[in-house]
């Protein structure tokens, strides 16, 4: 970026035309001669234009002389970014229940996992100066991303998520177990698992509540989020006429996230539509507030020797001109 040190001294170049005016008012009263008079003659007029140069030389020296004395710079700014250190979790369902209907987005009815996909992204981009790592569970559960602090990474295998790409059965407790593994080593302020889920525990090699003990003995903090409405859930199913919209009951085991939260130290919230699931995060996103601190440092690059070295050439010019080729007598 550019920048003038003292701009306020750009204001001198405003008494430059007074000074021409001063200079070209003493000209007129004086008689020029040149050692190169004859062939300005001969060449016709020429003596005006040579005359004008020392003025010309002049103008421009001062021009150059007020913008050096601005100091000119080139500077750019190096910030220094240092947090608490909060490292987040983020486990997601993309079980088979997830295909329901019974959300919406710009008013039309999509699957659970839309909405999903999109309030997260929302959530993600907001943790600026957070590590944050994603785990993916069905039947089985996986980390899709380890803690990381690159955004843009994230938000693209948040985007890639399918339903069923882990199984359509649900591991809750396997999923605690491994965002848990992923943080139980680490030396963060505060370490979290943001667990969502549709339906109940029904795959898995540790319970829940287990996970939850474990995570908690950790000094992990648990939030829960269920998602979906009360009573059966739409669903668009094929059959030998085409696609049909029914309904159907999906199992969720609320009272279990609940006690994963209280042994967790963190909160059950419960979403039955968009609107909803987006105020959970944001009210997850105050409550653990990241305290960031900012240090700029500024480089700068002189330029002023770019004007005040041309400023010297045409002063010394001017000098010459004036004592050797012409000479002005008042």
């Amino acid at each position: 970026m550019f920048r003038f040190e003292y701009p306020t001294l750009l204001f001198l170049l405003l008494a430059i035309p007074v000074l021409l005016f001063i200079i070209f008012k003493r000209r007129n009263q004086g008689i020029i001669h040149s050692y190169t008079s004859r062939l300005l003659v001969i060449t016709g007029g020429g003596n005006q234009l040579l005359a004008r140069i020392p003025i010309i030389f002049r103008t421009s020296c001062l021009i150059l002389l007020v913008i050096a004395a601005a100091r000119p710079q080139l500077y750019n700014i190096k910030k220094n970014v240092s947090s608490s250190g909060v490292d987040i979790m983020l486990s997601l369902d993309t079980s088979g229940s997830m295909r329901a209907l019974d959300f919406k987005f710009d008013e039309k009815p999509v699957n659970r996992l839309v909405v999903v996909k999109k309030v997260v992204s929302e959530f993600i981009k907001k943790r600026e100066a957070d590590r944050i790592g994603l785990v993916v569970f069905g039947e089985e559960a996986f980390t899709q991303s380890p803690l990381t602090m690159d955004k843009g990474m994230l938000l693209s295998l948040v985007d890639k998520m399918e339903i069923g790409m882990a199984g359509d059965s649900t591991a809750i407790g396997n999923a605690i177990a491994i965002a848990g593994k992923r943080l139980k080593d680490l030396k963060a302020k505060s370490k979290i698992i943001i667990i969502l889920t549709d339906g109940k525990n029904n795959s898995g090699d540790i319970t829940p509540e287990e996970a939850a003990d474990a995570a908690a003995a950790l000094g992990i903090k648990i939030y829960t989020i269920g998602v979906g409405g009360t009573g059966p859930a739409p669903f668009k199913v094929k059959t030998f006429f085409g696609p049909r919209i029914v309904r159907q009951s999906v199992e969720f085991d609320e009272e279990t996230l609940k006690r994963i939260a209280i042994k967790g130290k963190g909160k059950y919230f419960r979403a039955t539509d968009s609107k909803q699931l987006a105020e959970i995060y944001e009210i997850i996103n105050k409550a653990e507030k990241t305290e960031v601190k900012t240090k700029e440092f500024f480089n700068f690059k002189e330029l002023y020797y770019y004007f005040l070295i041309p400023a010297i050439i045409l002063f010394v010019l001017e000098l010459f001109l004036k004592t050797t080729v012409l000479r002005v007598i008042s």
